[in-house]
């Protein structure tokens, strides 16, 4: 990934939602102008939904999700259903395709995303197989049972296309992605020093994702950065004509560079940075005090983004473990969940810890706190884990 790419988690998310072959791959190939999506008058085609990246105009960055019908029947079907369900909690901004009746189905999914605060677009699909009364009648049982109007399209009309891209852009949450990852912590003309120690989990010649990408937002307002690693920071420190604004760190390192930080330095770390670019800081802060309350008896589950094969001294399966241990009682349980690998089912848990989670987007993010707030199981971050583990969250800044 070079650094003027967007990534995938930073992407509004578009998520298209109907039964078999109501025509969500043939709409999605029409808005992209591209053959993203395989189309077949065999329903079912879609065993899987399908992720592609696009730059759309007046979108912008996005991902168009092409997801399996919800209506799909037998053991492999359900399987089909359960990745559609798994969608719909990546999905920023939903459009729901109606082709004929009965629409219970699809009247229900608008009522999820709804209930998520997900903007919905209803869609008469493949509207050139349609006579204009039978669309009339459709339109009509549409707003009368999901209070939305819809947009009557055919993948096959570039201009009733058109209007559904137009609404789209109408539909587009507000801040769906925080435009900022530092927001009033860093400003033009700020000096910050970077600290990124460069162990086995970043690859010789790689930076990891987080730190690729606030560089890159630091940049873009102007700020004069300098890089370090934890080893060499007090040279880089003596090597500044004067302190700088911000300190940002690698969140394994905390306590060993706010020992070295200059007084008047704010601090804070990549990981505490994304808590709040990607989910709920306040939240993650409240959850860290679960931990005093941890007992030898206690469940943690640590959920990693990635899905990378562990390497040694990895953070969520060895170094927070590690320091939990140490400081409850070697008795504690610890399970550890990877990629999108999280159990709906919480109650068993006493604390939830989560990544800085940059691999994915915001409102999945939110969909895994919601679940824990419904549930009411304390969930943090590792930045701030960590930071109060190290006995200094109260110094951070945020």
């Amino acid at each position: 990934m070079s650094l003027n790419d967007t990534p995938r988690s930073n992407r509004l998310h578009i998520g298209l939602f109907g039964k078999r072959n109501s025509g969500k791959s043939s709409l999605i190939n029409a808005l992209t102008h591209q053959q993203i999506a395989v189309v077949s008058d065999v329903a079912g085609t879609t065993t899987d939904s399908v992720y592609k990246s696009m730059e759309i105009h007046g979108i912008g960055p996005c991902v168009f999700i092409d997801t399996p019908g919800f209506d799909d029947e037998g053991a492999l079907g359900n399987l089909r259903v359960e990745q559609t369900k798994k969608a719909l909690e990546k999905t920023d901004l939903a459009l729901v395709l109606f082709h004929n009746e009965p629409i219970d189905l699809e009247c229900n999914w608008i009522k999820a995303f709804e209930k998520k605060n997900i903007p919905v677009i209803a869609v008469i699909s493949q509207s050139d197989l349609m006579t204009k009364e039978q669309q009339t009648n459709l339109i009509q049982i549409i707003k009368k049972n999901s209070g939305l109007y819809p947009v009557v399209c055919s993948a096959n009309d570039k201009e009733s296309v058109e209007t559904v891209r137009r609404e789209i852009i109408n539909a587009l949450p507000f801040n769906y992605e925080k435009e900022s990852i530092t927001g009033e912590l860093a400003k033009s003309g700020d000096v910050i020093l970077l600290v990124m120690p460069q162990d086995i989990q970043a690859p010789k010649g790689r930076l990891i994702l987080p730190q690729v990408q606030v560089l890159r937002e630091l940049l873009d307002k102007k700020c004069i950065i300098l890089s370090t690693t934890a080893d060499t920071m007090e040279s880089a420190l003596s090597s500044l004509s004067k302190d700088p604004d911000l300190i940002i760190t690698d969140s394994q390192v905390f306590k060993s560079v706010y020992k070295k930080k200059p007084a008047q330095s704010k601090l804070t770390s990549f990981s505490v940075l994304f808590a709040g670019y990607k989910g709920d800081l306040p939240y993650y802060l409240e959850g860290a005090k679960a931990i005093e309350a941890l007992t030898p008896h206690s469940r943690v589950l640590i959920a990693e983004a990635c899905t990378h094969a562990p390497l040694s001294e990895d953070i969520g399966r060895e170094k927070l473990p590690r320091l939990l241990r140490q400081r409850i009682g070697n008795a504690l349980t610890i399970d550890v969940v990877s990629g999108v690998d999280f159990p709906k089912k919480l109650h068993s848990y006493d604390l939830i810890i989560q990544c800085g989670a940059c691999m994915f987007n915001r409102q999945y993010v939110l969909s895994r706190i919601g679940l824990a707030k419904e549930q009411e199981i304390p969930m943090t971050n590792y930045g701030v884990a960590l930071a109060y583990l190290s006995g200094i969250l109260d110094f951070i800044d945020f």
